[in-house]
């Protein structure tokens, strides 16, 4: 009784002394983004690429590949790594022209588009380097290994999907559809996620319905999302800036195909 009536006291002379305890250590108010930016090789070319992670996280997590527009390694395809990184996961923003060079110029775009992609070995070179430098990363789960693309990049990664690439899920914004090699039955691996604009004078209509028999053909796991009134390249805000009356940003379709996107991710890999 004597020892309980001195911890009351002393409880009792604290309060009215206004000790307090010791505060509990404040937990991260939000995502610390980090990035690193990263120079590789693939044969003789340098490629530069940047990684990205939330530095809050210390445990593994899921890996995604970010293949740019045909305008090259620029600020949209980074920053997409960037929100990747908040969402939790490693993003790895990958170079497929070589020393990140970016176009300003539609001409520029498609001779740089043209040259990266004239030989399919070279192309399947520099993502299995790209792929290489991200799982490579400790922070990045091991099997845990997406791709998602964007108008050049989106048929980038549909042509991972279709030649049957260890990838567990393969999503395209704004993707070039059309392909000389389609997927044959039980051939796609990976979930695969479509995300297009109905007004999309690039990637039309008969491109959209035709990519829909071919997925169904082969029995793919896929779903196709077709936004209403969206131009080609609706997830960069800087679309129109390049005087192309086909490109344009839509705000709605940039939020929604990016929430199909993370859906997927969930379901695929878990909630991060």
């Amino acid at each position: 009784m004597r020892r309980l009536g001195v911890t009351v006291l002393t409880a009792v002379l604290a309060a009215c002394s206004g000790a307090a305890p010791e505060p509990e250590p404040a937990a991260p108010s939000g995502p610390d983004v980090q990035t690193r930016e990263v120079a590789y090789e693939q044969g003789a070319t340098t490629l530069k690429g940047m990684l990205a992670w939330d530095a809050n996280i210390t445990t593994p997590r899921p890996g995604v590949l970010v293949v740019h527009e045909w305008w090259g390694h620029d600020d949209h395809t980074r920053n997409q790594a960037k929100r990747l990184a908040e969402a939790g996961y490693v993003a790895f923003a990958l170079d497929m022209y070589g020393d990140g060079k970016v176009a300003e110029h539609p001409e520029d775009a498609q001779k740089f588009m043209i040259e990266a992609t004239a030989d399919p070995a070279v192309v399947a070179a520099r993502i299995a380097a790209a792929r290489e430098v991200l799982t490579s990363d400790p922070l990045v789960k091991a099997g845990d290994l997406a791709a998602i693309g964007y108008c050049f990049g989106g048929g980038v990664v549909l042509d991972l999907a279709r030649s049957g690439a260890d990838f567990d899920a393969i999503v395209s914004f704004h993707g070039v559809l059309a392909t000389n090699t389609p997927a044959q039955p039980g051939q796609i691996k990976a979930r695969v996620l479509v995300l297009a604009g109905d007004a999309d004078e690039i990637v039309p209509a008969g491109q959209v319905a035709a990519f829909r028999d071919e997925m169904t053909k082969a029995g793919a796991p896929f779903n196709l999302v077709v936004y209403p009134g969206a131009k080609h390249g609706f997830t960069n805000p800087t679309a129109a800036d390049h005087g192309m009356t086909q490109l344009g940003y839509d705000a709605d379709a940039d939020r929604q195909s990016w929430q199909a996107m993370l859906d997927l991710f969930a379901e695929v890999f878990g909630t991060p």
